[in-house]
């Protein structure tokens, strides 16, 4: 006779136990969670939610938390044995074309790979923003990731597969990298791409890229080359007054200090 398959109920919510973490030699003590329900604030544990987004334990200590977001919780008829059904986080480095230059350094990718862990692997909550938000953010915290694609973990595929590209280089936007804008045809650049270094870029007051300022500048070379040509013209003019014969004579007797007749 077939064994009865034990009933699983689904929860509302999950309470996370705080947890301490080693990476790299840094111990990392994880924040509680914001959101607490009424009557439970003075409850030890965290709560986590089916749509919220968490740090799961890695079987490998010394990598980062893996991220992804909850789908559905769910325990045994007694509300044991937590599961979660999560919907994975890809990192770039993670991905079947590994990390490239324009990818930040808290950037994730939603994928399509779907998986059920143990309630306990959950170690805090976390904030995957997207990209427009992560990039008006005033300050960046351990636990703010953003993301612009999703991600096909089978294909590789990426969607969207085109995305707006900026400076002479032609790359994505990456949010951690410097860059400063142009006030003509408002496209961003790298200093580096300028010939420029960041501490002088940070200086800028106005800027203006290479083609925006180049009609300006003829502009204004040639302005500057009328007013020292026209200098130039007046102090020649200055200096070549004409003479007479008297003046001259009158002159000469000054200086000789010859009588004049």
């Amino acid at each position: 006779m077939a064994k009865a398959r034990a009933t699983r109920r689904t929860l509302d919510s999950y309470t996370v136990k705080g947890i301490n973490k080693t990476i790299k030699g840094k111990l990392l003590i994880l924040s509680p969670l914001s959101s607490q329900f009424p009557g439970e604030s003075d409850f030890p544990g965290k709560f986590c939610l089916a749509g919220d987004c968490v740090l799961m334990r890695p079987s490998d200590s010394s990598k980062p938390s893996y991220v992804a977001r909850v789908e559905r919780i769910e325990s045994d008829a007694r509300g044991g044995n937590v599961r979660v059904h999560v919907r994975w986080y890809y990192r770039p480095e993670e991905s079947i074309g590994g990390r490239r230059q324009f990818h930040g350094s808290k950037e994730v990718f939603l994928s399509d790979h779907y998986d059920i862990q143990s309630g306990d692997t959950i170690e805090g909550k976390c904030t995957v923003h997207s990209f427009k938000s992560y990039t008006k953010l005033d300050a960046v915290g351990n636990d703010d990731f953003f993301c612009r694609f999703e991600y096909n973990s089978s294909t590789g595929a990426f969607n969207p597969d085109r995305v707006a590209v900026y400076c002479k280089c032609e790359m994505p936007y990456n949010p951690d990298d410097l860059m400063v804008q142009c006030e003509s045809c408002t496209d961003w650049f790298h200093p580096t791409c300028i010939d420029m270094t960041p501490e002088d870029a940070k200086k800028l007051e106005h800027f203006f890229c290479l083609n925006c300022a180049s009609e300006d500048q003829k502009k204004l070379q040639n302005s500057h080359a009328t007013s020292r040509h026209s200098d130039t013209k007046m102090i020649s003019n200055n200096s070549s007054t004409n003479l007479t014969a008297i003046d001259v004579f009158d002159v000469l007797c000054r200086v000789l200090h010859l009588p004049i007749y």
